[in-house]
């Protein structure tokens, strides 16, 4: 039984339930609001403790009382603790650690200051969940910690923001509404933005230019951890071009860059070889729209490739984001009115085999189309997946992993009441059209 999780660390004398580390942050600031707010909401209110950590602690007090006007409080009250610490300062990351259940660290980007908080939460025996799209990151905490946190009984889940929950846990989600056995599934990812566009802020792009950049590393780490190779099962996935027509949509189509692929895989994986189910094969696509849209992103990928592989390229990448990314990423982040007309709509096309048909015979003959859809995906459907999924370690620990480890997602919470949790918040999973026989 796990004790950083579960009710064990509340018998240990720990003050905390819960801690947003990073709650100054430009992220983590939205974390902090989506906890309050749920704090606040009936059957929650006053039954979980939490605390905002930090440098400041002028910087996180107005984070507080930014959160509260928000919510129309005149304050949050001293049921919110405030701990000071920073990710270069070991001993106070351990001291804030000890003190709490769980940490969701909003500190990123994560490649570079990630793993200190995962350190100090293994070793003083309290979970952790991030938001972290950078597969190196992930799967190096992986390799590093997944057997300490075993035995220290803590859970240890990462990208548990828009990357990757929707479609780790959409995959799911297609999965259970299939009357058969799933056995491949296409994503297409679709974002819509008001006429002031969509904009991010520039420390998701940092994550991603050196997500791109050290590809080659993560190739060497996947052979260091030496992953168990997963069974196709029924008719392999055909992988699509980099640029493509869907007839579906309308709309042209692009590979999604982004830690998907390998987040779904990472679950997949887990749920065949610890739990003896299907695997499910899993293709991760973004709509781009027209031609036009097609020929500016492909310049401008071209520049992007070319800048990145070198080291002076990647600091005028990271110093200018705003100018090498046409506006979409800037120091500043959205707007509020930005954040409002923006949302977003994954789709998944799943197929397999009918119940009683052999999926290792024949084609497959059945499909089945199902969607996830939801607000602005970086600050507001992100804390929303964070904090929904911090409560489900909180609260739901009989229904995680028997043992505690580094994992995925879908790994952690593919037994959990999570998309249900996500449902009632704003996230919406959905069958589009139920699957239907080939005959």
């Amino acid at each position: 039984m796990a004790t950083g999780g579960g009710d064990g660390a509340k018998a240990a004398g720990r003050p905390y339930d819960l801690v947003v580390f990073g709650a100054s942050g430009f992220t983590g600031q939205f974390v902090v609001e989506e906890v309050a707010r749920v704090m606040a909401d009936g059957e929650l209110r006053g039954t979980l403790r939490w605390a905002v950590a930090g440098r400041s602690r002028q910087k996180l007090q107005a984070v507080l009382n930014w959160a509260a006007e928000r919510l129309g409080k005149t304050a949050l009250g001293a049921e919110v603790g405030v701990l000071l610490c920073d990710v270069a300062d070991a001993a106070s990351l351990a001291a804030m650690a000890r003190q709490t259940r769980l940490v969701l660290s909003c500190v990123g980007p994560y490649r570079f200051v990630g793993e200190p908080v995962v350190e100090a939460c293994v070793e003083n025996g309290a979970s952790c969940i991030d938001i972290s799209g950078e597969s190196q990151f992930l799967e190096g905490m992986y390799l590093k910690y997944n057997q300490k946190a075993a035995e220290k009984g803590v859970y240890i889940i990462g990208s548990c923001g828009f990357d990757s929950i929707p479609a780790d846990m959409g995959v799911l989600y297609t999965r259970d509404k299939l009357k058969g056995t799933l056995t491949a599934v296409e994503s297409f990812l679709k974002l819509k933005s008001g006429p002031e566009g969509l904009r991010m802020h520039d420390g998701t792009w940092q994550s991603a230019v050196y997500f791109i950049a050290d590809q080659d590393n993560l190739k060497n780490l996947r052979k260091k951890i030496g992953y168990a190779p997963v069974p196709v099962v029924g008719a392999k996935l055909k992988r699509r071009g980099f640029v493509f027509y869907s007839p579906e949509f309308r709309e042209y189509c692009i590979p999604f860059m982004g830690p998907d692929g390998s987040v779904v895989e990472r679950s997949q994986r887990y749920l065949y070889t610890d739990l003896k189910e299907t695997p499910v094969q899993y293709g991760a696509y973004v709509n781009i729209g027209g031609l036009g849209s097609v020929i500016k992103l492909m310049l401008a990928g071209i520049l992007f490739l070319l800048l990145v592989k070198f080291s002076c390229g990647r600091k005028l990448l990271t110093k200018y984001p705003e100018f090498f990314s046409a506006g979409r990423f800037t120091k500043k982040g959205p707007t509020q009115k930005q954040m409002d007309e923006t949302s977003f709509t994954m789709t998944f096309f799943g197929e397999g085999y009918s119940e009683g048909q052999d999926p290792q015979n024949g084609k497959p003959n059945v499909k089945i189309c199902t969607e996830v859809k939801g607000p602005e995906t970086g600050y507001v459907a992100t804390p929303i997946a964070m904090v929904q999924a911090g409560l489900c370690l909180l609260e739901e620990t009989a229904c995680l992993p028997k043992q505690g480890g580094v994992y995925s997602p879908g790994a952690a919470f593919s037994k959990t009441k999570l998309i249900d949790r996500l449902n009632k918040r704003g996230l919406e999973f959905s069958v589009i059209s139920k699957a239907e026989v080939k005959m």
